[in-house]
């Protein structure tokens, strides 16, 4: 190997070195495209359980498509404090933002059925996390022994096992009781369009390499695409009325306190900071080969929860760091935030455009789900192989044990609890929430097995 060779590798693990543009705008356009179907299906997902989402009876295609241009525009300003750094905010680092799978069990049942109305109160929640989640970076270093490999696989194991449903609702053809009632739900055109895209995303993602390999969901949701639109289940009617360019509006669905929302948004951000802090060393071992500096880890929990705060202003959904863009720069050697600095620039574009959202709803519920399934699978297979660096002795199998079987039976049976009511029947009910709780109270007080 030559040393020109050697000296550029050594350029490319720098995060303060950024390739001439002719190299850098590709390489930041595939971080976009490698996160870009999960970061726009949280929004999808959300307005179409509140009852507002396209197809619906009382669908509001403009706050849909709001939601999506905002999914876009906070993914690229909380990757840009992630690169760019303010102060103590971000970690100056190639960490790409996005709204975040996790929190999406504890969103659901607190905004199904609530339409538009129950945004307000959303919204407030994501921003008053976001705070919470911001004050966690104060001390995250100090709480992390609490979360070893059993708590946070299962609680990823768990998110994954929780959405699936309704990754299967939405390849039948949407969920919700509108959706569920048409005759054509659960056909078999519906599970043609969804099994496009699951065989076109297995088989781009086995047969290729590189950039290709990276976008195999995106591609599989294209192909799907196509096949929807050559079948006549694809609608342009709310495109041709969507603006060219838009700028966000704060507090777009109001403000409301509902603590129910604000306590579950608060806990989750326990979960994402942890999620954050493994990314950020994920990123430093893969892309130069050493641990992550507390410096570092402090400056993504601070970005993360600021991310949060300012997209809930303005009606976006948490954000979080997203893990599949550790994997990118594990793989392409690219340290520089330079590069993932030209892919926010690319999703705040995108997000000022309601058109580019606008085409993005017109995805059918099938095809959005064959994209789904696969992408919840990949969460819930994340957490199986983090539960893999645990020893498996009884006081860890019944940690597990317990708390999974907690977490997926009061999800399965909310009224199990209606002698609660209110709040602290919603907060349960999520099943992610009472299950991460259980495992990080049971790891802190069992006693460890002693060997031999």
């Amino acid at each position: 190997m030559t040393d020109a060779t050697e000296d550029l590798k050594e350029k490319l693990r720098d995060p303060n070195y950024t390739p001439p543009l002719i190299q850098a705008v590709p390489l930041g356009f595939q971080h976009v495209m490698a996160m870009f179907a999960s970061n726009i299906t949280p929004a999808i997902i959300i307005a179409g359980v509140a009852g507002f989402g396209f197809g619906s009876p009382n669908a509001d295609i403009p706050a849909v498509v709001y939601m999506i241009q905002m999914s876009m525009l906070f993914a690229g300003v909380a990757t840009l404090f992630q690169t760019i750094s303010i102060g103590p905010v971000g970690a100056k680092l190639p960490i790409v933002q996005g709204t975040s799978f996790a929190f999406l069990p504890v969103m659901i049942p607190a905004v199904a059925g609530a339409g538009v109305g129950g945004m307000a109160g959303l919204m407030t929640g994501v921003l008053i996390g976001g705070i919470f989640h911001f004050c966690l970076g104060f001390f995250i270093k100090k709480i992390r022994f609490a979360l070893p490999p059993l708590v946070t696989g299962l609680i990823v194991l768990l998110i994954g096992l929780l959405l699936v449903k309704v990754g299967i609702e939405y390849a039948a053809g949407g969920a919700g009781d509108f959706n569920k009632s048409k005759p054509e739900w659960g056909g078999l055109n519906n599970w043609i369009m969804a099994g496009v895209v699951i065989v076109v995303t297995l088989a781009i993602k086995f047969t290729t390499k590189g950039f290709i390999s990276i976008a195999a969901v995106l591609i599989g949701l294209i192909a799907g695409y196509l096949v929807a639109m050559a079948m006549g289940a694809v609608s342009f009617a709310g495109v041709d009325s969507a603006a060219i360019f838009a700028l966000p509006q704060p507090f777009k669905f109001g403000f409301s306190l509902d603590w129910g929302i604000i306590i579950g948004m608060c806990l989750m951000a326990f979960v994402s900071a942890i999620e954050t802090v493994g990314d950020t060393s994920g990123i430093t071992r893969g892309g130069a080969g050493r641990e992550a500096t507390d410096k570092e880890i402090t400056g993504a929990t601070f970005a993360d929860g600021l991310g949060t705060a300012i997209a809930g202003v303005f009606g976006g959904l948490p954000n979080t760091s997203f893990s599949q863009n550790v994997g990118l720069v594990a793989m392409t050697g690219v340290m520089s935030r330079g590069v993932v600095t030209i892919g926010a620039l690319f999703l705040i574009l995108a997000g000022l455009v309601p058109k580019v959202g606008a085409v993005i709803n017109t995805i059918p519920f099938p095809v959005l789900g064959g994209g789904v399934i696969i992408m919840f699978g990949m969460v819930a297979a994340a957490g199986v192989n983090m539960l893999s660096d645990v020893k498996w002795n009884r006081r860890n199998m019944l940690i597990f044990a317990v708390s999974l079987s907690l977490g997926l039976g009061l999800q399965q049976v909310p009224d199990a609890l209606k002698f609660l009511g209110g709040t602290a029947q919603l907060l349960l009910s999520t099943g992610l929430l009472p299950a991460a709780i259980l495992a990080i109270v049971l790891n802190l007080l069992l006693p460890e097995e002693k060997e031999g």
